[in-house]
């Protein structure tokens, strides 16, 4: 598992380096092992303060988690493309679940879609 990469190349790098101190040590491993990548964070901010209040009842209950009193953002389960979007009153966001950069894109495309259609941005 590597994480903490900005980028596919800084994860094969770090993960070359150990790979290379395992060898080391005598365990056989492979010239080029198989590295999928299972989960992709991204931030972005979108420069606005945001009232998680409306964004919750706009959005529906159905999708959003929203306790205030029990953590500061808003949880958004996105069906499409399949990731975890944490919305904060200050405008930032947080995606997880991607597989791809792209996923994460396309997420913030969607939600600042979503916003701006119900009045929200």
């Amino acid at each position: 598992m590597c994480t903490g990469a900005k980028s596919i190349p800084e994860v094969h790098k770090a993960l070359g380096q150990v790979f290379d101190r395992i060898r080391k040590t005598n365990v056989e491993i492979p010239d080029e092992p198989e590295v999928t990548v299972q989960n992709i964070v991204a931030s972005a901010d979108i420069g606005t303060v945001l009232n998680l209040n409306a964004i919750a009842i706009g959005l529906g209950l159905e999708n959003i988690e929203y306790e205030p009193e029990q953590f500061p953002g808003l949880v958004y389960r996105l069906s499409e493309p399949k990731v975890v979007m944490l919305i904060f009153g200050s405008g930032k966001l947080v995606v997880t679940g991607g597989k791809k950069p792209v996923d994460a894109e396309d997420a913030v495309i969607k939600i600042m879609d979503e916003l701006d259609s119900l009045g929200l941005l």
